[in-house]
């Protein structure tokens, strides 16, 4: 499953989908960048997206993004690494590879409780029944949470359940 982004202006929704889906619906539309709020679904945080162009690539070998840092194994998990195809960094980045597939998709229900919690704080914190509204997210109340929230804004009010599904299931 693919990360996707949801755009606001003001109350209303304007976007979800993966980074190139939202930037291609808001040039589209012509937004400005100022007028938005935009949210990383996964974990509900407030997001800055580059809606420029994006520039042409150059010639030569592309950037890989490598970063050189320390990892402490047992000598035995040195040893296992030594006998794989590729090396160990290989060897390491397929391992890792692999298990951020299996995990990609899931979210928990702490996860998604966070999510919810950081995209209504920005989008409902000065609402009425924001705080009893939280306190139903933490409790896993789905019923107390919908009746909190009944009188927001819809897009608003159906981004959060959206997003807090997860823990009321």
């Amino acid at each position: 499953m693919a990360r996707t982004y949801t755009a606001f202006s003001g109350e209303l929704w304007i976007a979800t989908g993966d980074e190139d889906e939202v930037r291609a619906a808001l040039r589209a539309m012509g937004y400005d960048a100022q007028n938005l709020l935009l949210f990383d679904d996964l974990t509900g945080r407030q997001i800055d997206l580059d809606l420029r162009e994006p520039a042409q690539r150059g010639r030569g070998r592309p950037k890989m993004g490598v970063q050189a840092r320390e990892v402490t194994l047992l000598p035995r998990h040195w040893e296992w690494l030594a006998t794989q195809a590729g090396g160990a960094s290989a060897t390491l980045r397929r391992l890792v590879e692999q298990a951020r597939k299996a995990s990609e998709g899931q979210v928990t229900p702490r996860a998604a409780m966070d999510a919810a919690y950081h995209f209504l704080t920005v989008m409902a914190g000065d609402r009425p029944g924001y705080e009893a509204a939280i306190r139903a997210l933490y409790a896993k109340d789905r019923a107390q949470f919908e009746a909190q929230t009944a009188g927001w804004p819809a897009a608003i009010r159906e981004h959060a359940l959206a997003l807090a599904s997860p823990a009321f299931d």
